[in-house]
């Protein structure tokens, strides 16, 4: 395991990297094509704002299997191209979640009571002690906050705020709940209608195409209450800034106080500098010691516990994948993993769609992630095993015309019981045709397969397994004993299962493990022996991998 650290990082960030024992190199100042030629001889690497991941860089990744950002954004990395290449991108957005916030009210006092402008005039000795006045500000308490966005941050600005006796009220349209904090903030759902509500508006959102001015001219001139203070310390697209110096200017809000903005640095001649009724600070949400401190503990201890266990923390591509299950839920991992593979044996490929139906009260929870799980066992024989992983796999398959569906069942299928996990394929192939295979978890937390299309059993999948669908006929079962006798492989376990076809006549279905895999000849003489319909061979982990 090699990590590349590519920006400066606290002390103690790589101090856990040298108490963990992981190989790690330190390259502060690579140029694209330099960071290019460097990042695949290495697992792993770890940024800040400086380096720039583009896709350029991730051409030819090599070994690289994730990219952690020690801080929120990940401006810097292309994300696009991570995922198309199953490169894991983490970021450390909990470790700066106090300080960014404390900032935000620190920014929010010093613009309710005018904090900066009073220290300059009296620093400069313009200041007359009796026209102290001018600097009379806000009160906070009694005034109504509105927070847009109630992630990490925006709740920890929220909590604060109550607890200066604001009034508190929210918008976040992926905040499906009415209220949030124990019912103390409310959410109002119309922006406009929230906006014409507050006070005071401060920003706690991502940025991206949905929160880009949403803060605009037609709001600020139209809806915004005159006494208005904004309050930015999320990203500066939210706001249209020159809108908001011709708001300042014109008195149609009464302040604001930013720390972030469209184009940073900001231009010398921003037309926000000339003005008194502004705060200013350069991009220090998260500049306090601890935060520094915990982002580079945090992207290190990610990193790390990716590539040794591959538990994810803070995955910012990961589209809400969970590895890292509780020891009662991490079965139907595996469960999933190996009704891909057993699905992968019965159907070459050429996969129109993939569809997981999950019942109970355990697999449901991670659906998307089981989906994902077999989704990959599916396509490893056609992508090759090291080209396709949970990170790009939705990706890989929607590039390929293959439809991914999860569907959460009410209750399990007719004669089953608890938590089921069924996984069905449909080939675009008319002789694969539609397969589909059930199965649970029992209380040993072994996963055990229920049915292969309309074939009932109750195997644990693992190890060298033969497929074998025959006729029903004397003489069938001896037929495939002699012949893995006389191959010299021994059968360790054997399931069969009967269905009574509509003719009247009945087709079986044999699952074998053996000890050792069979060799092709066995498999062809077998292919080739009368009543014997298909045979299939695959390979699965031991039980306890």
């Amino acid at each position: 395991m090699r990590i590349l650290v590519a920006d400066k990082l606290a002390d103690e960030g790589l101090e856990f990297l040298k108490g963990a024992g992981i190989d790690f190199d330190t390259k502060i100042g690579l140029k694209e094509d330099e960071l290019a030629q460097t990042v695949g001889q290495y697992d792993a690497v770890i940024v800040r704002s400086g380096a720039k991941v583009t896709a350029k860089v991730l051409d030819n990744p090599g070994s690289l299997k994730a990219i952690a950002r020690a801080g929120v954004g990940v401006d810097n990395i292309d994300l696009q191209a991570a995922t198309a290449k199953g490169i894991l991108v983490l970021n450390t957005a909990e470790a700066s979640t106090l300080s960014t916030a404390e900032h935000a009210l620190a920014l929010l006092m010093s613009l309710a009571r005018k904090i900066p402008q009073a220290y300059t005039s009296l620093k400069s000795g313009a200041l007359e002690w009796k026209k102290r006045s001018q600097f009379q500000g806000t009160q906070l308490a009694g005034k109504t906050l509105g927070v847009v966005g109630l992630g990490r941050i925006g709740r920890t600005v929220a909590s604060r705020a109550l607890a200066l006796e604001m009034n508190v009220v929210g918008f976040d349209p992926y905040f499906s709940a009415p209220a949030a904090l124990d019912g103390k903030v409310k959410l109002i759902r119309d922006f406009d209608e929230f906006l014409s509500q507050v006070d005071v508006i401060t920003f706690h959102v991502p940025g991206g195409e949905g929160t880009k001015h949403l803060l605009n001219r037609e709001r600020l001139f139209n809806k915004a209450r005159p006494n208005l203070l904004v309050v930015n310390d999320a990203r500066g697209e939210v706001i249209d800034e020159f809108a908001l110096a011709d708001a300042l200017k014109e008195k149609k809000i009464a302040g604001a106080a930013l720390d972030v903005y469209q184009i940073e640095p900001p231009a010398k001649d921003h037309p926000l500098f000339g003005l008194d009724n502004v705060v200013l600070t350069p991009h220090l949400g998260a500049s306090t010691d601890e935060a520094q401190t915990a982002v580079s503990v945090e992207a290190a201890k990610a990193i790390v516990a990716y590539l040794r266990s591959g538990e994810i923390r803070g995955a910012v591509n990961a589209g809400g994948i969970k590895l890292d299950l509780p020891a009662d839920e991490a079965p139907f991992a595996k469960l999933a993993s190996r009704i891909g593979t057993l699905l992968a044996g019965l159907c070459d490929g050429g996969y129109k769609t993939i569809t997981l139906r999950a019942s109970g009260t355990k697999a449901p929870k991670h659906m998307n992630t089981l989906l994902r799980l077999a989704t990959v066992e599916l396509l490893k024989p056609h992508l090759g095993a090291g080209s396709v992983n949970v990170i790009n796999v939705e990706h890989l398959a929607r590039s390929r015309g293959i439809e991914l569906v999860q569907i959460h069942e009410p209750s399990p299928p007719e004669g089953l019981v608890g938590d089921i996990v069924g996984i069905r394929v449909e080939s675009q192939d008319p002789s694969c045709g539609s397969h589909r295979i059930l199965g649970t978890v029992y209380a040993d937390r072994l996963p055990r397969i229920l049915r292969i299309n309309n074939f009932e059993m109750d195997m644990i999948p693992e190890g060298n397994m033969v497929l074998i669908e025959n006729q029903d006929q004397p003489g069938v079962i001896g037929t495939v004993g002699s012949s893995f006798g006389d191959a010299k492989v021994n059968i360790a376990d054997m399931v069969i299962s009967r269905e009574k076809n509509p003719d009247g006549t009945a087709t079986a279905f044999m699952i074998l493990k053996t000890d050792s895999a069979p060799p092709e000849a066995l498999v062809n003489r077998l292919r080739a022996r009368p009543n014997i319909n298909k045979v299939k061979t695959v390979v699965l982990p031991e039980r306890n991998v």
